[in-house]
């Protein structure tokens, strides 16, 4: 086939995706040998030929070289790295004291890349509904710039930790000019085969296949691939844990410096964690992430809970201001928390923590109608995959499943029900605290639901789509995703153990890898448990949901890793094992 002449040969193509898959956004190795002027005229070139809205040019590139105005810069970027250091939890805080942010000493060039969104005019094309296109577009420069200087061997690195009017007020910035890119340049000893927060583990590189949609956003494929829904992709990654791990696991833990099974359960938890992330010894389970999914319920309506609906937006807004108990037991154990509202009744503002993802206003009345539809069920399975994706890609090596809503453990109760076959009085709990005569009126309530749809294991969609509710569909999705990450998931109390019913009949093999963070005092997680084969790490009495005494568990499951990371064996103690 004759390519057209506009077609680059394919060296030229070949040498561009070069360029691409080996840029790196460098903070270590610079040497101090300095930018010859001529390549640095072709970087700037390259990055000044951009594209620009309305081909208006918005950027201007400031070269800093001299040593005393590159060390204020940084005394600034250093004010601002503690400050973020300071509001890190206690695994992501240890992460970040061995990371390197900057190297603006280091580097001989610092380049600010900064956008005048003035610059064309007021008539400037495709900026009058946009004013933002104009940093949009110095944005494209930098990339130019950043591509151009891999090509010529040298070494880029972006700055971020500045206030920008700062930074502006320092490098005596006109007013109407904005920092759009601070950028150490220079020649370097090597570049590193991965990205930095790569290597260090902060960050995962996000597939192609999780960012391309077709035709409407959530319908991802990759080009030329064939069309499934982010739940069948899901579901179809996941693999069984890893079977060679387990024996090499179980092969450590008689070589180590222990009588066997002088660590009781402890021994056979950290055999699992080998196992589900197929490595032997596991790595650190942390940093840990808590992913609230907090939605409203209309079964509400018939009297199950003597608390009002709108507890539930209350006690998001406590999350998002660290006041919960999941808040003070995620301090303790140095996790993050992250609130997903996939379904509370009222609009919630932007919060730090928040993550908007309403599929709807609460359910419909379980007793009168299915909870939801067979597509809103599937919009919260896969919302709840794409937040265990995202968690997982920031790094994230232990997840745990919480939830907020109020009524929600009568839906929980429907869904222990059908999933175990228990008889509803068996699994039907008093949740926040319900008194005798509510107690039997929920049970009347969950046998009316029952009696209505006939939900069966069998269709466990449709089961849940019944008598769930949006954040036990999300937490299906949260449990999926992460197994097939090989990521592990702590349940939480009844709403997490129900949902992870759902999650099993769903996709069999990713319950192993699951650890049951606690006994709730809910009879229906109990059952939930017997019916997954789970034993829970921890049992003092809770029933407060939200991943409080999931958390409580973390701890130990950290413990069981150490077990097999830290201890030493007989042989290189020098200890003699038994006859």
């Amino acid at each position: 086939m004759t390519l057209p002449p506009h077609v680059f040969p394919e060296a030229a193509r070949q040498a561009l995706h070069d360029v691409l898959r080996h840029r790196r956004d460098i903070r270590r190795g610079f040497t101090p040998q300095p930018v010859d002027e001529p390549v640095l005229t072709r970087v700037l070139t390259a990055a000044h030929r951009a594209p620009s809205v309305g081909l208006s040019q918005p950027w201007d590139f400031l070269l800093l070289t001299d040593e005393e105005q590159r060390r204020s810069v940084q005394r600034l970027a250093a004010a601002q790295r503690d400050r973020f250091a300071a509001s890190l939890p206690g695994a992501r805080a240890r992460m970040f004291d061995g990371l390197k942010v900057e190297a603006i000493l280091e580097a001989p060039l610092n380049i600010v890349v900064t956008c005048d969104p003035t610059r064309g005019g007021p008539f400037t094309l495709g900026r009058h509904a946009d004013p933002r296109m104009a940093s949009f577009s110095a944005a494209l420069a930098v990339q130019n710039l950043w591509l151009a200087a891999r090509a010529e061997g040298l070494g880029v690195g972006w700055v971020s930790f500045f206030d920008p009017v700062e930074l502006a007020d320092l490098l005596g910035l006109p007013a109407h000019v904005e920092v759009v890119a601070y950028l150490c340049v220079g020649h370097v000893a090597h570049f590193p085969p991965a990205p930095e927060l790569a290597l260090a583990g902060w960050a995962r590189t996000r597939p192609l296949g999780w960012a391309v949609h077709h035709g409407a956003w959530g319908r991802r494929r990759r080009p030329g691939g064939e069309p499934v829904t982010v739940l069948e992709e899901t579901t179809s990654a996941i693999e069984p844990v890893s079977a060679s791990a387990l024996a090499e696991a179980q092969q450590r833990q008689g070589s180590l410096t222990k009588p066997p099974g002088a660590l009781g359960r402890l021994e056979e938890l950290g055999n699992r964690l080998c196992a589900m992330y197929a490595a032997c010894p596991p790595p650190l389970p942390e940093p840990v992430a808590v992913a609230v999914f907090a939605a409203d319920h209309g079964v509400h309506a018939q009297g199950v809970s003597p608390w009002p609906q709108e507890v539930t937006g209350q006690m998001v807004a406590n999350f998002l201001a660290g006041g919960a108990a999941v808040n003070a037991l995620a301090r303790q154990c140095g996790a993050e928390v992250s609130v997903v509202d996939v379904g509370v009744a009222v609009d919630l503002g932007d919060a730090p923590g928040l993550v908007r993802r309403k599929v709807r206003r609460g359910t419909a009345d379980l007793t009168a109608a299915p909870a939801m539809t067979a597509e809103e069920a599937q919009q919260a399975i896969e919302t709840g995959i794409d937040v265990a994706r995202d968690l997982v890609a920031q790094g994230n090596r232990l997840l745990v499943a919480g939830d907020m809503g109020i009524a929600n453990t009568t839906a929980s109760a429907a869904l222990v029900a059908v999933f175990t076959g228990r008889p509803v009085h068996e699994v039907t709990g008093r949740g926040t605290g319900i008194d005798d005569a509510t107690l039997a009126h929920k049970m009347s309530v969950v046998s009316r639901a029952l009696d209505l749809h006939r939900p069966t294991a069998a269709h466990p969609l449709g089961a849940l789509a019944c008598v769930g509710g949006l954040e036990h569909a999300a937490i299906v999705g949260f449990l999926l995703g992460a197994a097939a990450l090989r990521t592990p998931v702590v349940l939480d109390g009844l709403i997490a153990c129900s949902a992870a019913l759902v999650a099993r009949a769903v996709a069999p093999t990713a319950a192993d890898y699951w650890i049951a963070g606690h006994r709730s005092s809910e009879p229906g997680a109990s059952a939930a448990l017997a019916a997954l084969g789970l034993e829970p790490l921890v049992d003092l009495g809770l029933r407060l949901g939200e991943g409080s005494g999931a958390l409580l568990a973390v701890p130990t499951v950290q413990a069981a890793a150490r077990v097999l990371r830290d201890m030493a064996t007989f042989d290189s103690a020098g200890v003699t094992g038994k006859a």
